[in-house]
């Protein structure tokens, strides 16, 4: 089994930065691809970036230039780090990954990742 555990969201103003980490453990061996995702009031759950364990990143248009994702295996660990931020990327943001030989390609479709973590809030003021 693997747990994750994301940590780092809060309230911040409009133009301030955040930085997201999320920290696996369990059967690492297992975490293959990692996306960060948010859901905000009203609307679907959407992708915010992804990650291949080699280090090939993707992210959403809205978040590209502004948001980093980032991962150091040794250290069993992903981040987000969010900068230039605005009012509409306030959301419960959720660390998630699949596992290896699963095909799942939790850096691009949520429905393909095998863990989720309990998710952050990130609220961003105007």
């Amino acid at each position: 089994q693997v747990q994750l555990v994301e940590s780092g969201g809060g309230l911040v103003q409009a133009g301030g930065s955040l930085g997201l980490s999320c920290a696996a453990s369990g059967n690492i061996f297992s975490v293959d691809d990692v996306g960060w995702y948010r859901q905000a009031p009203g609307k679907q759950r959407e992708l915010v970036a992804g990650i291949t364990r080699g280090g090939v990143s993707n992210y959403v248009e809205s978040v590209q230039g502004r948001f980093t994702i980032s991962r150091d295996n040794a250290k069993n660990m992903v981040y987000l780090q969010m900068n230039s931020l605005k009012p509409a990327d306030t959301a419960v943001y959720y660390c998630a990954a699949d596992r290896r030989g699963g095909g799942g390609r939790c850096h691009y479709v949520s429905r393909n990742c095998d863990y989720w973590g309990q998710g952050t809030q990130v609220t961003v003021s105007s």
